[in-house]
């Protein structure tokens, strides 16, 4: 009897209409950490943060959307051929619940997948909702969470989301305020027998030493002492971590599985930052001993999209397989690998094969 799998049956994103190109930064005021305003002018600073991250416009969220809101949209694009009665978990990952528009308090209650589960009209009081806070890598540790779901016969049917509005809780005044967007993106997965599906998944937190490279802190301008809390990181100590440690991990899962680095058709990594992502990619053949990178092995958007933490991996999946990712698709067969690093310090990686 064939083996029962997760199968990526549907999925659907939410990319929101408002575009904002870097230029749009010309005219803020930003400062480091110190509270000292940075001597370099804005075009050198835009140009040096394109140059790393391959950001060029980024979107935000209409005014009267929030994250749950997106959550829900990604869902109904998801769930278009499929009776949404029948679905037995919603899993949504996010950081930071529903910000307001110009209001940074985090409001969590009821839990975002609860408010999706009510805007999706499902009547189905054992299609249990619950929401997963895991850093960036969220959307893909419910992946993982429904899997087990599905390996252990408590559930056929799985939606899990990634949303988040991001671009609400960066500060103004701190350059990495520009990596930042808003967006979401929704997988269906469902119980299948076969050798297509996840075959193998592997996570770990490291938060001894790394706990808060990644965590909230008050605006870089000195003169705004209202007690608000932004998202910070030490993005160069972050850079060495996830340049060490996701290509380890990626490595340590293909292993696990039987699955060789050859085998693999397409790496996607969380939109994080485009020189990052490269790092990792490279890292990781060069545990293998391979020289040569394929050029079309990791798809990137980060250029249009920005890094909507969560929402990045979902959003890149669905574009690919609605064929708008130039240049990139996937055939019966091919080996996908997920991976993803974010706040914890958590890391993990995802192998599928398409059915």
């Amino acid at each position: 009897m064939a083996e029962i799998r997760a199968i990526i049956a549907a999925t659907g994103s939410y990319l929101p209409p408002v575009r904002v190109p870097n230029e749009r930064f010309l005219g803020h005021t930003f400062f480091d950490p110190q509270g000292r305003r940075l001597a370099k002018g804005n075009p050198e600073i835009i140009r040096k943060l394109h140059e790393i991250t391959g950001i060029e416009e980024r979107r935000y969220a209409p005014s009267d959307l929030c994250a749950s809101d997106m959550a829900a949209q990604a869902a109904e694009a998801a769930l278009e051929a499929v009776d949404r009665e029948t679905l037995d978990y919603i899993i949504v990952a996010h950081n930071f619940g529903d910000v307001k528009n110009g209001n940074l308090r985090c409001d969590t209650v009821p839990t975002l997948a609860s408010r999706v589960k009510h805007r999706l009209g499902i009547r189905n009081p054992y299609t249990v909702a619950f929401d997963l806070p895991f850093g960036c890598p969220g959307w893909l540790q419910g992946m993982i969470t429904a899997d087990c779901f599905i390996r252990a016969g408590a559930a056929r049917r799985v939606l899990v989301i990634g949303t988040e509005t991001l671009g609400r809780i960066a500060d103004p005044h701190d350059v990495d305020s520009m990596i930042y967007s808003d967006g979401a993106g929704a997988t269906l997965l469902e119980a299948r027998a076969g050798e297509a599906g996840i075959l193998s998944h592997l996570a770990r937190t490291d938060a001894l030493e790394h706990a808060f490279l990644l965590r909230m802190g008050g605006s870089y301008n000195p003169e705004k002492n209202g007690g608000e809390l932004y998202i910070k990181m030490n993005g160069h100590e972050i850079y060495k971590y996830a340049v060490k440690t996701v290509p380890l991990v990626v490595k340590q899962n293909l292993d696990t599985s039987g699955i060789g680095l050859h085998e693999v058709k397409k790496i996607l990594v969380h939109q994080a930052n485009e020189k990052l992502d490269a790092a990792i990619i490279r890292r990781l053949f060069d545990l293998y001993r391979v020289r040569e990178v394929p050029e079309d092995i990791m798809p990137m958007i980060i250029s249009w999209t920005g890094n909507s933490s969560v929402a990045t991996l979902p959003t890149l999946l669905d574009l690919i397989l609605r064929g708008r990712v130039n240049g990139h698709r996937l055939h019966p067969g091919d080996i996908v690998v997920f991976a993803s690093v974010g706040a914890g310090m958590n890391v993990n990686s995802l192998i599928y094969r398409m059915p």
